[in-house]
């Protein structure tokens, strides 16, 4: 399988890119969001779209969470072990919440849009600890 297996290499090239935008999570069906969601989760519950906050805003959708989106770039494979951990533990300790969604390349969390700056520097010190943790 493709992609980046070893915690300390992943640790150690380890960046992070913010996408430009805020984001939320809707549920139901409303207007347009199937076609504008950055990810789309299906639950028993029902759909999650993950889409722009103006666009849910337009559709008349309810906004309850306001989000960055940020992208761990370094490509993990679908079988590596610790990155989640990793990256979780350190948003923990900063009291930061996280919502990952995993795709084939790269692991995306949300975070609140209020504390972004304050996860991409939590998660960029991941880079410079990795010779102490893996």
């Amino acid at each position: 399988m493709p992609g980046e297996r070893d915690l300390g290499r992943m640790l150690e090239s380890i960046e992070i890119e913010r996408r430009p935008g805020t984001f939320t999570y809707v549920t139901g069906e409303w207007p347009g969001l199937a076609a504008a969601a950055h990810a789309t989760v299906i639950e028993t519950e029902g759909i999650t779209y993950v889409v722009p906050v103006e666009v849910a805003e337009a559709a008349g959708a309810p906004v309850d969470f306001i989000g960055a989106w940020l992208t761990i770039t370094v490509w993990s494979s679908l079988e590596a072990v610790g990155l989640t951990a990793a990256f979780s533990r350190v948003l923990g300790d900063r009291g930061i919440a996280c919502n990952v969604l995993a795709g084939y390349h790269h692991d995306h969390i949300v975070v609140p849009a209020d504390r972004a700056e304050d996860a991409i520097a939590g998660l960029r010190s991941l880079a410079a600890g990795a010779g102490d943790s893996a």
